[in-house]
């Protein structure tokens, strides 16, 4: 593994560790200032601050117990990409303590060391 890539598998560990603890302000820091997160649920959300309100006030409100495993983190230049599976356990009215769950590929536009944009392919049937 070049350093490059050992640089990208530690960028996508800390992605993920920051989300699962429901540390916006970590997880913020991982973006560029005017990063981008586009969310196949919640929408898109740009810059560190709107970054961490999304996890802390969407994310962490709506589900608990997350579990986000990325697997086989390739770095070509300034895009990454990540195999994931992520989970967790509802929040929301209706659902409360239904494990969700969905796997799909995650895809950085980086800018050095930072995110710039992040998107997903996801496969959401198993969750709906």
């Amino acid at each position: 593994m070049s350093a490059d890539a050992s640089g990208f598998a530690a960028l996508v560990e800390a992605f993920a560790s920051a989300a699962v603890s429901g540390d916006g302000k970590r997880f913020a820091a991982l973006f560029a200032e005017d990063g981008v997160y586009h969310d196949v649920f919640y929408g898109t959300f740009k810059g560190r601050e709107a970054l961490a309100d999304m996890l802390e006030n969407r994310f962490h409100r709506d589900a608990e117990n997350f579990r986000w495993d990325m697997h086989d983190p390739v770095r070509n230049g300034d895009i990454g990409y990540a195999r994931y599976v992520f989970s967790y356990d509802s929040k929301l009215k209706g659902a409360e303590g239904r494990r969700g769950m969905f796997e799909g590929v995650s895809i950085m536009t980086l800018d050095g060391d930072l995110i710039r944009s992040y998107r997903v392919v996801a496969n959401v049937g198993p969750r709906l």
